[in-house]
Formats: C-alpha cells, sequence, structure tokens
C-alpha cells in the first residue's frame, strides 16, 4: 500500500476559506452593517456595544470548550458543523429586530467562531508541523483579511444598490454558508493523525509563555474597540462621511497580506520582537482614529489596524505553539479565551463611554495604552532570549 502523499496548498486553502467565513465574515461584517442597522432600529451606542460583547462573550467560552479533552469527534467534524451555525446565525440576524435575539444569535455565532479558529488551526498547524511545511503557518490566518475585504465589498455594494441592513445580514451569511462546501472538499481529515496526543505543556521560557497568554488578552481589548465602531466614527463625521463605504475595504485588503508581512518580519527578527513593533504600530492606528480627524488620518488608521490585527493574531498563536509541545488545541484554546476575554469587556467599555462622554476618544486611547502594555510585557518576558522565528 502507497502512502498517502501529504499535499500542502488544499489543506492551507481549506483553512484560509474557514477563518474567512467564520472569523472575517461571521465575526466582523457587524462592524461595516452597524451604522445603518443602528440607523434603522435607533440603537444607542451601549446597545451596539452590547451585541458586539454577547458575540465575544461567545467567543470566550467557545474557546474554552474547544479546549475540553473530552469533547469527543472528529476534528474535521467539528471544524465543519461550527462553520456551517456561524453562517447560519450571521444570517438570521437579518431575520429579527429584537435586541434579546440579537445578544443570543451573536452569542451563539461567537462560540461557533471561536471552534472554528481553534480547529482550523489545530487541523492546518499541526499538519504543516509534522511535515515541515511550517513556513505555510502564517498564510492561514490571511484568511481574516480576506473575508474582511470580501464581506465589505459586499455590504458597500449592496447599500449602493439599496439594500437594507437585514438584507445585508442575510447576503453575508449566505455567501459564508457558501464556503462551508469549499472547507468539506479541500479540509482532510487527520487520518492517521488521529491518535489521541499528549495535551500541550510548556517546552520552553514559562515566563514568556504567560506573558504571552497575558499579552494576547491585552490585545484582543486594543484591537477590538476600533474594529467594532471604525465605520461608525466615520459616519458620526461629516468631513470623512464619504470614507464610510471604502474604510472597511481598505483594512481588509490591508489585512490580507500582513499575515504574510510579518511572518517575514518575524523570520528577520524573531517573532517577539515581531509581535512588540506591530503592537506600538497598531497602537498609533487606533490612536489616529480619534487624534487625527481627517480623511487621511482614517486611512492611515484603516491601514494601520488592519495591516497589524492579523499579523499579532498569527503571530502569537504561532509563538504559543512554539513553546509548548504536544497536542497544540489547549494552548491555542487558550490563547484564544484570552483574547476573547479582552474583547469581551472593549466594545461595551467604549458604548457606555461614548454614550456619558459623546466621544470615542477616552476609549480609544485606553486601547492604544493597553496595546502599549502588550508590547511592553511580551518585551519584557523575552529579554535576552534568542530570537526564533516564525518558521
Amino acid at each position: 500500500m502507497t502512502a498517502t502523499v501529504f499535499r500542502p496548498l488544499p489543506l492551507v486553502t481549506g483553512g484560509i476559506i474557514a477563518l474567512a467565513a467564520a472569523i472575517g465574515i461571521g465575526r466582523f461584517v457587524y462592524t461595516p452593517i452597524l451604522p445603518p442597522m443602528a440607523e434603522g432600529l435607533e440603537l444607542t451606542k451601549s446597545q451596539a456595544g452590547f451585541i458586539a460583547s454577547a458575540n465575544f462573550l461567545g467567543y470566550l467560552l467557545g474557546a474554552l470548550a474547544a479546549s475540553t479533552p473530552r469533547l469527543g469527534g472528529s476534528p474535521r467534524t467539528w471544524l465543519i458543523a461550527t462553520l456551517a451555525i456561524s453562517a447560519l446565525t450571521t444570517a438570521a440576524m437579518g431575520l429579527t429586530s429584537s435586541l434579546t435575539l440579537f445578544l443570543l444569535l451573536r452569542f451563539v455565532g461567537g462560540m461557533a467562531s471561536a471552534f472554528v479558529m481553534v480547529y482550523a488551526s489545530t487541523l492546518v498547524l499541526e499538519r504543516l508541523v509534522a511535515s515541515g511545511r511550517g513556513d505555510l503557518a502564517g498564510l492561514l490566518y490571511a484568511g481574516v483579511g480576506l473575508g474582511i475585504a470580501i464581506s465589505a465589498a459586499l455590504v458597500s455594494g449592496l447599500l449602493y444598490a439599496g439594500s437594507d441592513w437585514e438584507g445585508l445580514w442575510l447576503a453575508s451569511g449566505g455567501l459564508a454558508l457558501a464556503a462551508v462546501l469549499a472547507v468539506f472538499l479541500l479540509v482532510p481529515d487527520r487520518g492517521g493523525d488521529s491518535k489521541a496526543a499528549a495535551a500541550g505543556k510548556a517546552s520552553g521560557n514559562q515566563r514568556a509563555l504567560v506573558s504571552l497568554i497575558a499579552a494576547y488578552g491585552l490585545f484582543g481589548f486594543g484591537y477590538v474597540i476600533t474594529a467594532t465602531f471604525l465605520v461608525a466614527i466615520v459616519r458620526d463625521a461629516p468631513e470623512i462621511r464619504p470614507l464610510e463605504p471604502l474604510i472597511w475595504i481598505i483594512v481588509g485588503l490591508a489585512g490580507a497580506p500582513s499575515v504574510i508581512f510579518w511572518s517575514k518580519v518575524a523570520n528577520r527578527i524573531g517573532i517577539p520582537q515581531a509581535f512588540v513593533i506591530a503592537c506600538v504600530i497598531e497602537a498609533v492606528g487606533v490612536a489616529a482614529s480619534v487624534l487625527w480627524i481627517s480623511i487621511v488620518g482614517f486611512i492611515l488608521a484603516g491601514i494601520l489596524l488592519g495591516g497589524t490585527f492579523m499579523g499579532i493574531t498569527a503571530l502569537g498563536l504561532i509563538e504559543a505553539r512554539r513553546l509548548t509541545s504536544g497536542d497544540p488545541r489547549r494552548i491555542l484554546a487558550l490563547m484564544t479565551a484570552a483574547f476573547g476575554f479582552g474583547q469581551i469587556v472593549g466594545p461595551s467599555f467604549a458604548g457606555v463611554l461614548f454614550d456619558i462622554s459623546g466621544s470615542f476618544l477616552l476609549p480609544s486611547m485606553a486601547a492604544a495604552g493597553a496595546l502599549l502594555a502588550a508590547a511592553l510585557l511580551v518585551g519584557w518576558a523575552n529579554a535576552g532570549r534568542p530570537a526564533a522565528g516564525a518558521s
């Protein structure tokens, strides 16, 4: 019997599509849909923030559930099933106007997207590392930026054609549902790799791993306020409102190649060092979104946000995988949970402060501070350690 030849391209492509659908669309399409939705339903910024936080709470609990050793079934089955749930809950947002149902749907969708992130990362990274193709790992997370760009273009086109906010959700969910078939065809099960592996354990510097998890949580808080409200900020400023149809597309286009860029940077200077630099650059972008209210300022904010947040996501997960041995699912889930906790706090915090102050200045500057703190934490934990590349 001849051994099956491992072909990484279909696997990585399937992983890219899965993250594009579940994260790029399932999670982030809320940002460009929020302004017309809030206008049509007269949502306050606090209510909009609570809806976003419900999604992130689901993401946190989903990440913890995905790490449970007793969770049976094939990783591929979980990936495809939760990808379908993410798509269906996205579409269902267009079938109701109830705040309670919005919260429930976004919560369930958040759980599903976390499962997709954990299982897509586990299936793809594990196979690539085992086959000596770890250099391709960073490509996986380019799917998020790709999904953001595609969904932003879809939303902008439908708005131009006169669609209401309900139609935007239905179309976005339909697009995500189409991705389920592609993932089914492209992502194989682990086959011979399916034997139970030992739970992931720290194999390197414990201080570096703990600091990375904490920094990942700070990063979750630091990016999410701008990622949730950037389009709303543009809509609320008359001098830059013409940028509204384009700003989220700019974020997505900057995000799509960013993972490859930051992987190359990490290969040159080391993953922790690249993580630190990317956090500082993102902090500048977050601050620009509230300190430089102009078309140039917001284009810069969009580029810096899109050009870093998926790069930081990928660098964090790859570094966590490098610092552990055994089954990576647990450590990837812990990272995702820390990230999710930061995301839960961010939108509600920003929405409440906006309703009090009438501005996103204070929450956005707090977010920039969190990103700088994440950079300092990882820099401190890795001071004096030799650089380790992303591959």
